[in-house]
């Protein structure tokens, strides 16, 4: 069973619950991912900071922070927080919808939680591609970034 629980900070009318719960469950569920438990929190820029100071000492709000929880036993768990103000900036200088970087932001945490990583060139490389798989899987335009 895929649980997905969304724990809202920011409200946003263009990426619901259902639609995370969704996006969720189709990545996890192509990713071969049978059971799961993981929380997906949107964020204001003031609380993604402070996690992203106290978990990763980077003193500035982020897009997506991810953290792998204790696995129970074939359960993947985990939880993803996203920064609604950094998408919301994002978006808007890239020109495209806050929807599909939200989703983008969404599919970015979950691979992490599959496992894959993007701090090695080439781990980044098919992390990317991946993300792309997903946007167009879902029917979003490829809004990746290149790198």
């Amino acid at each position: 069973m895929l649980e997905i629980v969304v724990a809202r900070q920011v409200k946003t009318s263009v990426f619901t619950n259902k639609k995370i719960v969704e996006v969720s469950k189709a990545v996890l569920s192509k990713e071969g991912i049978k059971k799961a438990l993981i929380s997906v929190a949107l964020l204001d820029d003031k609380d993604i900071h402070a996690a992203n100071k106290k978990f990763l000492d980077h003193d500035e709000p982020t897009d997506v922070i991810t953290f792998p929880l204790d696995e129970e036993k074939n359960k993947l768990t985990g939880e993803i927080l996203i920064g609604v103000g950094v998408a919301r900036r994002h978006a808007k200088n890239a020109r495209h919808l806050l929807e599909h970087e939200l989703t983008l932001y969404l599919i970015h945490g979950l691979l992490h939680l599959c496992g894959f990583d993007d701090m090695e060139p080439a781990s980044r490389k098919k992390m990317r591609k991946r993300e792309r798989f997903y946007l167009s899987r879902l029917g979003l335009p490829d809004i990746a970034p290149l790198q």
